[in-house]
């Protein structure tokens, strides 16, 4: 196989971070992120802090036009912001202002994260209960208004770190559910039905272009197995970050053929949860095994993969957080000096 060249902002033989990090502190964060990630920092997110600096609460405090508060059930849309999304608007500048600190000068890449439409549908639900995927309405205007709100993420980031290539990672845990209809209803009876993959790729394409105006590059994350490695490459996603170890042999062609056209494989090799570490060669052989597979140059393997943990760091303690990031950058280093 003949490959594009793969070179982004971030350059060859990169690692990042998923997004999470243990604690509540936003300085330590940051500190600990941009200090292990030169090549590709991010945004840390912290949940522990509680509500809005979860995964949903933070984006929904990001929305335009579209607010949110938390019921004992989960996210539910409201009529006008309350205190939960002045908390999660609180925390998110807490963190800019964190990371601000600590990126002075910045000139690299930065990556920034939120939840994508899809994982933001299954999750938020309607003043009924019922999450907003069931009413094809309500998953448009959650959509533009996401977009709107990801225009001034972006905008306001560049404002802090002007020197910066921006990522934007969106967060898709559930869009694989949401693609075979397996999205629990409230009442946890049966599914709602499976959204139709051409809409599901006018979304996601919506928040490519949105990356895009934005001098930004995208990147859609998701743990889950069954990552539709195809339909997010004609989205236009830049890269697409997903957890190595559920992988199979099925999805081999539409990986080849995404690298092919040019996407980054950010490959989650590296534990999220305390554990031992291999060394990093043996934390990357994986990938290589796959590339040999798929017949790819082995000269393209450390300018179209970026090394990560396989999920967030939540649920690290802080000392092997810090551990894990270092062993991604020594697994980067790994493949760019030894890809074969």
């Amino acid at each position: 196989m003949s490959e594009k060249s793969n070179v982004r902002s971030w350059g060859a033989g990169a690692a990042t971070g998923v997004g999470s990090m243990p604690g509540g502190d936003a300085r330590e964060a940051a500190k600990t992120v941009t200090g292990s990630l030169e090549t590709l920092p991010h945004l840390p997110e912290l949940p522990a802090r509680g509500p809005g600096a979860d995964m949903i609460g933070r984006t929904a405090g990001m929305l335009v036009e579209v607010f949110a508060h938390l019921e004992p059930s989960g996210w539910r849309v409201s009529d006008r912001p309350g205190r939960d999304t002045r908390r999660a608007r609180s925390w998110l500048g807490e963190d800019l202002d964190a990371l601000e600190e600590f990126t002075q000068g910045h000139e690299g890449a930065l990556k920034v994260s939120a939840v994508g439409p899809w994982t933001l549908a299954a999750s938020l639900q309607l003043r009924g209960g019922e999450a907003a995927l069931a009413d094809p309405g309500a998953c448009r205007d959650l959509t533009a208004s996401l977009a709107e709100g990801l225009r001034g993420h972006l905008a306001e980031t560049r404002r802090r770190v002007p020197g910066a290539r921006l990522v934007l990672q969106l967060d898709e845990p559930s869009l694989p559910a949401v693609l075979r209809g397996q999205i629990r209803t409230a009442s946890g009876y049966r599914t709602h039905r499976a959204v139709d993959r051409a809409v599901v790729e006018g979304a996601l394409r919506d928040m490519a272009a949105v990356a895009t105006e934005a001098g930004a590059e995208l990147v859609v994350h998701s743990c889950a197995p069954g990552v539709p490695f195809a339909l997010l490459r004609r989205a236009g996603v830049t890269g697409v970050s997903f957890d190595f170890s559920l992988l199979t042999e099925r999805e081999d062609d539409a990986i080849g053929e995404a690298v092919e056209a040019g996407t980054t494989l950010f490959a989650g090799v590296v534990p999220g949860v305390d554990g031992p570490l291999s060394d990093p060669a043996g934390s990357v052989m994986g990938v290589r095994t796959l590339w040999r597979r798929l017949g790819l140059a082995p000269g393209a393997l450390s300018e179209s993969v970026v090394v990560t943990p396989s999920c967030g760091l939540a649920g690290a303690s802080p000392a092997y957080a810090r551990a894990a990031l270092a062993h991604c950058v020594r697994a980067a280093k790994s493949l760019a000096d030894n890809p074969e």
